[in-house]
C-alpha cells in the first residue's frame, strides 16, 4: 500500500496494476454493504490518491458490487444528525466524481441503494450480466441520501427514478444499460478484465486531455451555450499547446500513430 494514502479500513483493499489502482470493496460476507468506516475510507483514498495512479478501478469481492447501506448504520438520529450523515456520504462520493484521474466501476450482482449511489459517482461503469439495479428506500420509508437524487436522475431521468422509488422496480443489466446506468456490458466474471483493459487505454491518454474530460466537460454541459463555447475554446487551446499534444500530433502526421478504427478493422478481418 502507498504510504501516502494512510491506512485503509479492512473493508477496502488496494492493489496496483502498473499505473492503475484497483480499490476493492472487501465485505463479501455482507454483500459489500456500506458502513460509515468504508465510506470515510473511500473518501480519504480519493482525496489523496497514490502518485502513481493514472486511473482507478473500483471493484468488489464476492457476487455483488454493493447491496447498499449497512442496516447496522440505521441508528436513531435526529434531523440535524441525519443531514450531517448524508453530507458525509456526499463528500466521500464527491471525491470520486471530482477525482483528478478517471474512475471505472466494475458492477455485478446487487447494485442497490447506496451501492448505486457509489457506482454512479464513477466516470465509467462496466456491468456483468448478473448485475441488477434498485432503489428500495421508498419501500422502507426512507429517501435516498448519498447523492442518487442528483447523479442517478441525471443519468436515467427523474421519471424513471420516480418509478424505481415508488414501485421498487428492479432493472436488469440490459434495462440498466438501455437507461444509461452502464457503459459496457460483459459476461459474468469478465468485468475486471474489461475495466483493466479500458483503464490501460485511458492511462495512455494525455493527462491534460483526461483532466479536460473530467473537470471541464461536465461544467461545459451545465453552462449556458455561449459560456460553454468559451470554456471549450479555452480548454482546447490549453490542451493543444501542451508538449505532449504537439508530439502526438507530429506522430500522427508522420504516420507513427494508429488511425481511428484500425484495431476494429483488423479484428473484423481476422474473423
Amino acid at each position: 500500500m502507498d504510504a501516502s494514502i494512510g491506512k485503509l479500513p479492512e473493508s477496502l483493499r488496494l492493489d496496483r496494476r502498473d499505473a492503475v489502482a484497483v480499490l476493492t470493496l472487501a465485505r463479501a460476507h455482507k454483500r459489500n454493504a456500506l458502513d460509515d468506516e468504508t465510506i470515510r475510507g473511500i473518501g480519504r483514498f480519493f482525496a489523496d490518491l497514490p502518485a502513481w495512479a493514472r486511473v482507478v478501478v473500483l471493484a468488489a469481492d464476492g457476487d455483488h458490487f454493493s447491496a447498499g447501506l449497512d442496516l447496522g448504520e440505521l441508528s436513531e438520529r435526529d434531523a440535524v444528525e441525519g443531514i450531517h450523515h448524508s453530507r458525509m456520504w456526499h463528500r466521500a462520493f464527491g471525491e470520486i466524481q471530482s477525482s483528478t484521474v478517471p474512475v471505472i466501476a466494475v458492477l455485478k450482482g446487487a447494485v442497490v441503494g447506496g451501492g448505486l449511489e457509489l457506482a454512479t459517482a464513477a466516470h465509467l461503469r462496466v456491468a456483468e450480466l448478473s448485475t441488477f439495479f434498485a432503489l428500495p428506500e421508498g419501500q422502507r420509508g426512507l429517501f435516498v441520501g448519498g447523492g442518487a437524487s442528483v447523479r442517478v436522475s441525471r443519468l436515467i431521468g427523474t421519471q424513471r427514478m420516480t418509478d424505481m422509488m415508488l414501485t421498487g422496480r428492479v432493472l436488469s443489466v440490459s434495462e440498466g444499460t438501455a437507461a444509461g446506468l452502464t457503459d459496457y456490458e460483459v459476461g459474468d466474471g469478465d468485468g475486471l478484465d474489461q475495466a483493466l483493459e479500458l483503464a490501460g487505454r485511458i492511462a495512455s491518454n494525455s493527462s491534460v486531455t483526461n483532466f479536460a474530460v473530467l473537470q471541464a466537460l461536465p461544467r461545459i454541459a451545465e453552462a449556458d451555450p455561449e459560456t460553454g463555447y468559451v470554456l471549450e475554446s479555452l480548454m482546447a487551446a490549453i490542451a493543444q499547446s501542451s508538449p505532449e499534444a504537439k508530439q502526438r500530433m507530429a506522430d500522427f502526421l508522420a504516420g507513427r500513430a494508429a488511425k481511428v478504427g484500425a484495431g476494429r478493422a483488423a479484428g473484423e478481418a481476422s474473423r
